[in-house]
C-alpha cells in the first residue's frame, strides 16, 4: 500500500502534508501535489494533516487512476520538502470534476 493524492488537492494545494512527511515523497505541480508511490513508506502521517481529505490509501476502490497520476507526475515535477503558502485556499474544496476542469500538467 501507498498513499496517493487525488483531485481534491487541485486548486487547493494546502501543503500541511509536506511538513510531516518523513521521507519527502511529495512533488509539486502548478495546481496540485502528488506522492511518489515508490518513495512513500506508508506511515500515514500525511493523511490526517490534509484538511480537505485529498490524501487516501491507494487500496481504496477507484484509486487506480490516481495511483497512475501520482506515479507519472512524481517523475516529472520537482520534489517539495517544505510547506509553502498556497496560492488557492479552500474555496474549491467541495467542487466536483476538478481534474477535468482545472488540472495542469505544467510540463
Amino acid at each position: 500500500m501507498t498513499y496517493i493524492v487525488n483531485d481534491k488537492c487541485i486548486k487547493c494545494k494546502l501543503m500541511d502534508c509536506v511538513d510531516v512527511c518523513p521521507v519527502d515523497c511529495f512533488y509539486e505541480g502548478k495546481n496540485m501535489l502528488v506522492i511518489k508511490p515508490d518513495e512513500c513508506i506508508d506511515c500515514g502521517v500525511c493523511e490526517p494533516e490534509c484538511p480537505i481529505g485529498a490524501i487516501v490509501p491507494d487500496t481504496e476502490n477507484g484509486n487506480e487512476k490516481w495511483l497512475e497520476i501520482n506515479a507519472k507526475y512524481s517523475e516529472i515535477w520537482p520534489n517539495i520538502t517544505a510547506k509553502k503558502e498556497t496560492p488557492y485556499g479552500e474555496e474549491l474544496k467541495d467542487e466536483q470534476n476538478k481534474f477535468e476542469k482545472y488540472f495542469e500538467e505544467n510540463l
